[in-house]
């Protein structure tokens, strides 16, 4: 018994350090009263359980099981996968600085990052890691958490690479010291035309308002008068720094959001004079997978009517997170607030306590009831409907942000065939394949990536390669659905190609020719009277 009252002190007094922090209309008897219940449960299962158990499995597994019963957002994350899902954000990591996949056992190196370890000493695109340290990982089915193990490591360490080049036979010796790598968040920035620059933001991280500011800069220098801010497939990031991009459109002292929750007061975020693009005609596009902190800059800048938001019904994510980090550098992520957008929406798509499964599945009931081709097929109540600040135009709350301008999800090229080449990643796989046998010829004919756009060709040499390789894969041949699908198979190709054989942000430079909502959004900047009818309601 001594071990259960030792047990039960414990769960006790950490009881009483983590309340000392809470606020002191928690600390009601009631609530008192139902921890201690909690804490001599808990005390019972380890003590007197018939077999063993682990009582960090236990504490975990309660966590969860309270969490899970609260709303679909509320979350706990052990030590490792909290260290995994915060780096994209923080930044940066340890490594050696290559971006990499694996095709038919083979690790190819997709980028060198500038700067880093892997390019000081010669690394190169297309090259092949056979051996990391004493362990072959060519020709060995591995996957690739295990490889990022072997090649990750504390800044300062050492670790000795084999590569084979091209087509030689030989393999060359790399000794490479870690360091820290740069994770950026911005996947794209170019002149999609000589007045209007274009960056494609995938996260909100800590450097990204850092790398807006810079991408901006060069984009003027180069003539841009407008921007369009692709946002898609953006699910969010950190939300200090949502306002923080936010402010760069808006001048000063306007809302940009507000929380609000049971135990939270109302906190403002409000615009200031530092912003970078506060002139300048502005399209921000936005899908069914934009959520959270892309809600937040999309709802602000719509409401302020300062740009026009172009796509499609945004995901629906209107509730804030606090992390509590937990003793074990494990992780609570706790919804304490709402946010609303500047006219006052929340747009929290609506879900059932209890219920993440349906909830995560709400896409799919979107698609089957013609959300993603039809702007007709969804129906506000007018319990949500809000007015813009400027212009009193009619937006609406309770389920995503819906744009200005909807352009449907283009199903035209869309086969099973299609489908089944990209989830063997077997477009991907020809690229690398193609590359591997032309770097050296594709790097003389296409010296910069304006001439690779214009010339370039995906030949049908190149076509019947991949059905070949799809072939081998017991991936039947379909003419039909294989001529519906040709012309989205040769953008992708293209890109890809790009993609590896200059930086990877060229892939959406290519790919964004096939854009629908891009090319909507170029249209929509270059129409003066449509842009601002748009932005005036009429």
């Amino acid at each position: 018994m001594k071990k259960f009252f030792y047990s039960f002190f414990l769960f006790t007094f950490s009881y009483a350090i983590v309340t000392a922090q809470r606020p002191s209309n928690a600390l009601n008897q009631e609530n008192i009263d139902n921890f201690n219940k909690l804490g001599f449960a808990f005390s019972q299962i380890i003590n007197f359980y018939v077999d063993e158990v682990g009582s960090g499995k236990v504490a975990e597994d309660a966590i969860k099981g309270m969490l899970e019963k609260l709303d679909p957002h509320s979350s706990y994350t052990n030590a490792e996968e909290t260290r995994k899902m915060n780096e994209p954000l923080e930044g940066n990591f340890e490594g050696i600085g290559i971006q990499f996949n694996m095709f038919n056992d083979t690790l190819y190196i997709l980028q060198v990052i500038p700067g880093g370890p892997s390019e000081k000493v010669g690394l190169l695109a297309g090259d092949r890691i056979v051996m990391v340290d004493d362990t072959v990982i060519a020709g060995v089915k591995m996957y690739s958490s295990d490889i990022v193990k072997l090649i990750r490591g504390k800044k300062g360490t050492e670790v000795r690479i084999k590569i084979k080049r091209n087509l030689s036979d030989d393999n060359l010796d790399f000794k490479i010291i870690r360091d820290n790598i740069p994770v950026f968040s911005i996947d794209a920035s170019y002149m999609a035309d000589p007045t209007t620059g274009y960056i494609r933001l995938s996260r909100f991280s800590a450097t990204s308002l850092d790398e807006f500011k810079k991408a901006i800069s060069e984009l003027k220098k180069k003539g841009m008068e407008n921007l369009i801010l692709d946002l898609q497939e953006n699910g969010g990031g950190y939300l200090q720094v949502a306002f923080l991009l936010a402010d760069q459109f808006l001048d000063k002292d306007k809302l940009i959001v507000f929380t609000q929750g049971n135990r939270m007061r109302r906190s403002d975020a409000i615009s200031t004079e530092q912003g970078v693009y506060k002139e300048g005609k502005l399209v921000i596009l936005i899908n069914e997978f934009s959520a959270s902190a892309s809600e937040i800059v999309a709802g602000a800048i719509q409401d302020w009517d300062r740009g026009v938001l172009v796509g499609r019904r945004s995901f629906g994510k209107g509730l804030v997170q606090r992390s509590i980090d937990l003793p074990d550098s494990s992780m609570i992520r706790l919804t304490v607030a709402r946010y609303y957008t500047p006219s006052g929406r929340n747009i929290q798509k609506p879900y059932e306590i209890g219920n993440t499964e349906a909830y995560q599945r709400e896409l799919i009931v979107r698609d089957k009831h013609g959300e993603l081709l039809h702007a007709d097929s969804i129906h506000f109540p007018d319990s949500l409907k809000f007015s813009t600040l400027v212009s009193k135009r009619t937006v609406y709350g309770g389920g995503g942000i819906m744009p200005d301008v909807f352009v449907p999800i283009d199903t035209t090229h869309s086969t099973e065939y299609h489908a089944k080449l990209m989830r063997l990643g077997l477009i991907n796989r020809m690229s690398m394949t193609y590359l591997d046998n032309n770097r050296q010829g594709l790097n003389v004919e296409y010296p910069t990536i304006q001439s690779f756009k214009e010339k370039f060709i995906v030949t049908d040499a190149i076509l019947e390669q991949l059905v070949k390789m799809a072939e081998a894969e017991n991936i039947a041949f379909v003419e039909e659905q294989f001529t519906q699908s040709k012309e989205s198979i040769s953008i992708q190709l293209k890109a890809l190609i790009a993609s590896n054989l200059f930086d990877s942000s060229d892939y959406f430079e290519i790919i964004n020719e096939k854009n629908d909502s891009f090319l909507k959004a170029l249209q929509l900047i270059n129409d003066d009277a449509l842009y601002a009818k748009i932005l005036s309601g009429e």
